[in-house]
C-alpha cells in the first residue's frame, strides 16, 4: 500500500500534470525548495508505487486528421466489465475506456476516427462482446488541466 503524499509529493505531480516532457527535476526542486536528487528519489517512488502510472503525448486529433471523437456509453454485466478493458483498448479507433460506477451505463469509451466509417466499426466490435450501447455523444472540443489539489502554494 502506498503511504500518505506530502506536500513535496503534491508539487511533483502537479508540475508533471503540468508539462512533464519539459519539467526538469532541477525546476521542480526549485518549486519545492528540495534537492534535485530529492525530486528524483520522490518521482522514482512514487512511480513504483504506482501513483505515477506512466508518461504520455496529450494529442490533438483534430489538428493529426482524425477529427471525430466520440464517447459510447455502454453497459457491460458487472462481474464482466473490468475483465472487458483490455479486449475493448484492443479495438482500433478506441484511445480510452472508463469503469462507471453509478448509473445503468457502467463503461465509457471514447474513439477517434476521421469519419463515422472509422466510428462504426468500434460500436459494432462493443455490440458483438455482448455490451449494449446505450447512447453516442459526438465531442467538439477535449481540453485537461492538472490537478488543483496537486499545487502547493509557497509560503
Amino acid at each position: 500500500m502506498a503511504r500518505e503524499i506530502d506536500d513535496v509529493d503534491r508539487a511533483i505531480l502537479h508540475a508533471l500534470q503540468e508539462d512533464a516532457r519539459n519539467m526538469s527535476s532541477g525546476d521542480i526542486a526549485e518549486r519545492t525548495g528540495t534537492s534535485d536528487s530529492t525530486v528524483r528519489k520522490r518521482i522514482r517512488r512514487l512511480e513504483s508505487e504506482g501513483i505515477i502510472k506512466g508518461y504520455s503525448a496529450s494529442v490533438d486529433y483534430q489538428q493529426s486528421g482524425y477529427p471525430l471523437r466520440m464517447l459510447l456509453y455502454c453497459t457491460a454485466s458487472i462481474p464482466e466489465r473490468g475483465e472487458l478493458v483490455p479486449e475493448i483498448l484492443a479495438i482500433d479507433g478506441v484511445v480510452s475506456v472508463q469503469e462507471l460506477v453509478t448509473g445503468e451505463q457502467n463503461l465509457l469509451v471514447t474513439a477517434v476516427g476521421e469519419d463515422d466509417s472509422d466510428i462504426t466499426p468500434v460500436a459494432q466490435e462493443l455490440l458483438d462482446m455482448g455490451l449494449t450501447v446505450a447512447d453516442e455523444v459526438l465531442v467538439r472540443t477535449h481540453e485537461t488541466t492538472p490537478f488543483g489539489k496537486f499545487e502547493v502554494e509557497n509560503e
